[in-house]
């Protein structure tokens, strides 16, 4: 048997020869129980069988074994990304970059890990510099133009999102980015290019999506309202009968949310610091981004994103004690691992925090965990966004949410989208009549936009932050936004959003009658 070599190994990788390279590599660790190529290929075989915790294993011995190779080290931080281990793919991260490499696939790969760790500061340069050393691949600038994006560079978000879709006329994503990222106008717009590849994209439902989502987006900007809804109705057909949305299911998840007990746990010693945690959370689209850019402009305040942190942390500590968590079982998790998934939270905080007093995570669905949050940390402040049904709804079917996460399942339907709304705003009036009014706080959109300075005034009382009048200027705040929200909150607030369902017309009168709306504005 040919000895394995990078070369090698690569060749029957791409070419999907899984099994002569499983055997190439075990032969190669007969021969040398620490050999860490022979780890990475095992690594990358796992991984592209799903085991991503095998993979996780495998990848950390290849750095282990050979610490000064950026390639192992970039693998390792990608697995740690996959596994949800944030902070540890951050760090492995840190070390490949210290390594160095002039490799543009390996360049854009540590920066994905950079962007999925809401590090856009530290993934920009890397995506710039992947695309200095292979100007050629659509991809690389794709994902230069998405941190560009969402650190504010509008006009160079533009321009390579643009190069992108130049250099792969038929990428579908690249086409939705660019359309979303500026306003279409009569002389300027792409509307027979989208309609065109809409028309060759078959049954492949996540282009139907990504296409029809940029055509109703223009007509939409164009001020053709029932025209837009109708694109919105055709790009989401393939995938609704793919996910077979399971309401039962969901209704569920939100019954296990309302039997947690409301009694908190002492903090543990390793939470007695001046960290406030601040949750900011409520159905997207709502106005979670701005509350969060608002309070983060305040000079004692930072914001780590959407991290998903809590779910992650308590499936973690489940699972280090024995048990398999599925998204009903993590609202029954016991004490003790409740106490080791409050630890972990404070101390991501932590590391984020700096100087601040007060840190945010504004992941939109935490309103599911809010009686689990109020247990593990009491300390913490609990913030939720309110938005009118009609315009709440309207915004969660207009928006495209991420293809891979079934957390936003309810969004393709109507129907759907009603029902969640009011297991939504039922949940809302069970933590409203259950945690303390000095920890749990119900504000709505359109109070904020429509008096700005008093709703703010009561958000940083209620944090218990002195009156700051940055926090008015909230789009100077320079922090990356990666949320769908990226353009709007470096704008000053408007009232655009405020009644835009009522310009589809009858196109929803079938979401009114779901949502019971009928008799009322």
């Amino acid at each position: 048997m040919t000895d394995l070599t990078f070369d090698t190994g690569m060749k029957l990788l791409v070419s999907n020869q899984h099994q002569a390279l499983y055997a190439r590599s075990v032969d190669a660790l007969r021969q040398n129980e620490r050999n860490p190529l022979a780890f990475f290929f095992l690594g990358q075989l796992a991984s592209v069988t799903g085991q991503d915790e095998k993979a996780l294993e495998l990848f950390a011995k290849a750095t282990e074994h050979a610490p000064d190779n950026v390639r192992f080290q970039a693998y390792h931080a990608k697995a740690l990304m996959t596994a949800g281990q944030k902070a540890a793919a951050e760090s492995r991260a840190d070390i490949a970059v210290g390594i160095g490499t002039v490799d543009a696939f390996l360049l854009d790969l540590i920066g994905s890990v950079y962007s999925r760790a809401g590090r856009h500061d530290l993934a920009f340069p890397l995506f710039e510099s992947a695309v200095e050393h292979d100007p050629h691949w659509a991809g690389f600038h794709f994902n230069l133009a998405v941190s560009a994006q969402f650190l504010g560079r509008f006009d160079q978000a533009a321009s390579a999102y643009e190069k992108a879709v130049s250099l792969n006329p038929k990428f579908c994503e690249g086409w939705y980015a660019l359309v979303g990222l500026r306003t279409q106008t009569a002389d300027d717009h792409k509307l027979d290019t989208l309609v065109s590849l809409f028309e060759t994209s078959a049954a492949d439902a996540d282009s139907r999506l990504l296409l029809g989502h940029a055509i109703a987006k223009t007509l939409e900007d164009l001020g053709q309202y029932e025209e837009s809804f109708d694109w919105l109705e055709k790009a989401k057909t393939v995938k609704r009968r793919q996910i077979a949305h399971d309401r039962e299911a969901r209704d569920r998840i939100f019954e296990a949310s309302c039997r947690v007990p409301f009694k908190p746990v002492a903090i543990p010693k390793s939470q007695d610091t001046n960290i406030v945690p601040v949750f900011v959370m409520g159905l997207p689209r709502t106005g979670t981004t701005l509350v969060d850019r608002i309070l983060s402009s305040h000079p004692d305040v930072v914001s780590i994103g959407e991290m998903n942190i809590v779910p992650d942390a308590i499936s973690q500590a489940m699972q280090a004690g024995g048990m398999l968590p599925t998204r009903e079982t993590l609202f029954r998790a016991s004490m003790p691992h409740l106490d080791q998934a409050a630890d972990y939270i404070m101390t991501q905080r932590h590391d984020r925090a700096a100087a601040r007093t007060h840190v945010i995570d504004k992941t939109p669905h935490n309103f599911l965990y809010a009686g689990l949050i109020h247990r593990m940390l009491p300390q913490a402040r609990i913030i939720v966004l309110r938005r009118n049904a009609m315009d709440s709804c309207l915004s969660n079917y207009r928006q495209l949410f991420a293809l891979n996460n079934r957390d936003h399942d309810y969004a393709y339907d109507l129907e759907d989208l009603a029902q969640y709304y009011r297991q939504f705003d039922r949940l809302m009036t069970h933590w409203r009549s259950n945690l303390p009014t000095n920890r749990f706080l119900e504000i709505n959109y359109e109070d904020i936009v429509f008096n700005q300075e008093e709703q703010t005034r009561r958000l940083l009382a209620f944090c218990d932050l002195s009156w700051n009048a940055t926090c008015l200027r909230f789009h100077e705040n320079t922090a990356p936004v990666d949320s769908a929200s990226s353009v709007q909150v470096r704008r000053p607030l408007n009232a655009d959003g405020i009644g835009r369902w009522k310009k589809y017309g009858a196109k929803l009168d079938r979401l009114r009658a779901a949502l019971d709306m009928n008799d009322r504005a």
